[in-house]
C-alpha cells in the first residue's frame, strides 16, 4: 500500500483544514488508517485513527471534539477535518496503515505518506 498525504497548509488560531489520504492498491479497505502528527522536538503522536471498515474510530483527548476522522473506501481515501484549530496543533502530519485494526502506536503501523505540514498562526 502507498500513501499520498495532503492538505496541510499556513492557517489562523480558529480556522480549519482537511487532509486527504489517499491510497494505492485494491485492498485498501483492508487496512485500518491513523493520522500521527510530530512537531519539532517532539515525538511522533496519534491524532486519529480508524478501522477498515468505518465503524470504530479513536481521537486522541488533544483533538477530540475539534478534528474528526472518517474514510471513503470506495475512493481510497482517508480524511481528516480539523476544526477549531490552535498554535499546538502545528505539526508535519503522516497517514499511516495496517492490517484490520487501528493502533495508537505508530510503530504498529506498516506503510506510511510523507507527510503534510500544518502550520497554525496565533
Amino acid at each position: 500500500v502507498q500513501l499520498q498525504a495532503s492538505g496541510g497548509g499556513l492557517v489562523q488560531a480558529g480556522g480549519y483544514l482537511r487532509l486527504s489520504c489517499v491510497a494505492s492498491g485494491r485492498t485498501f479497505s483492508s487496512y485500518a488508517v491513523g493520522w500521527f502528527r510530530q512537531a519539532p522536538g517532539k515525538e511522533r503522536e496519534i491524532a486519529a485513527a480508524i478501522d477498515r471498515s468505518d465503524s470504530s474510530t479513536y481521537h486522541a483527548d488533544s483533538v477530540k471534539g475539534r478534528f474528526t476522522i472518517s474514510r471513503d473506501n470506495a475512493k481510497n481515501t482517508v480524511f481528516l477535518q480539523m476544526n477549531s484549530l490552535k498554535p499546538e496543533d502545528t505539526a508535519v502530519y503522516y497517514c499511516a496503515a495496517r492490517p484490520t485494526y487501528y493502533s495508537e502506536n505508530y510503530r504498529d503501523y506498516d506503510y506510511w505518506g510523507q507527510g503534510t505540514l500544518v502550520t497554525v498562526s496565533s
